[in-house]
């Protein structure tokens, strides 16, 4: 994460159980059910992290690894110490 609101994912796309995670080392990773097919995984993820940021999915761009598993994300509006305040209250076990 860096402080201009570029975050950095994991994408565990055909998930059974959908959620966020973030790894003891900062790390974040995000489980979706939906599969990595014409860009349904990538939208899901923006879907979930604006959820779980409070923040229209609008606000979210994708910015990299758009085919890869290890994707950047770019969010409007907030800062890196806020990102990851509001991911950890909502993040799942």
């Amino acid at each position: 994460m860096s402080a201009d609101g570029l975050i950095v994912v994991t994408v565990k796309p055909g998930a059974k159980v959908p959620g966020i995670v973030l790894g003891a080392d900062g790390s974040i990773v995000v489980r979706v059910r939906e599969r990595a097919i014409e860009g349904k995984a990538n939208e899901a993820v923006r879907a979930a992290l604006a959820r779980a940021l409070g923040v229209p999915k609008s606000a979210i761009t994708l910015v990299r690894g758009a085919t890869a598993r290890v994707k950047g994300f770019q969010v409007d509006g907030l800062r890196a110490g806020e990102i990851a305040m509001r991911l950890r209250q909502r993040s799942t076990p």
